[in-house]
């Protein structure tokens, strides 16, 4: 049973992880659209700063945790196939978007984004394309 409440707290984490990681560029795509000093532009760096601090890191931090104690609890989980193995790639790879990001999000609030609109928007396709390989390992363990 309490196996059963971390793995729905892991997707709770997941979820709220994804949102953020999903809404970040978006709000990045409109901030570009804003003069450097702007009203504008100062809310976007409050509502980026607040959702990456307040949201995306918690959510971070949370799906690791509860990943983690799962597999802590089941070490044989390694053996049965790659698809955990892929997973985990994938999940790391999630978490260099999350710091891609952060690093992004420091450069608007110091006023130097040099980035087009056009690049925040496909940045925006990454943590999407990597959720559904996650899901699809977890899933279907192709492998």
């Amino acid at each position: 049973m309490l196996y059963l409440w971390i793995k729905a707290l892991h997707v709770i984490s997941v979820i709220a992880w994804m949102a953020g990681l999903l809404y970040l560029p978006r709000l990045f795509v409109y901030h570009t659209q804003a003069a450097p000093g702007s009203e504008a532009s100062e809310t976007f760096k409050v509502m980026e700063r607040r959702l990456l601090r307040a949201i995306m890191n918690p959510a971070m931090i949370a799906s690791y945790l509860f990943g983690g104690t799962m597999i802590a609890m089941d070490l044989s989980i390694f053996q049965q196939g790659g698809w955990l193995h892929a997973k985990l790639l994938f999940v790391a790879l999630l978490t260099v978007s999350h710091m891609m990001m952060a690093r992004w999000r420091r450069e608007f609030a110091e006023d130097r984004n040099q980035r087009p609109q056009r690049f925040y928007r496909i940045a925006n396709e990454v943590p999407t394309l990597l959720m559904i390989g996650i899901v699809i390992f977890v899933i279907v363990k192709p492998f």
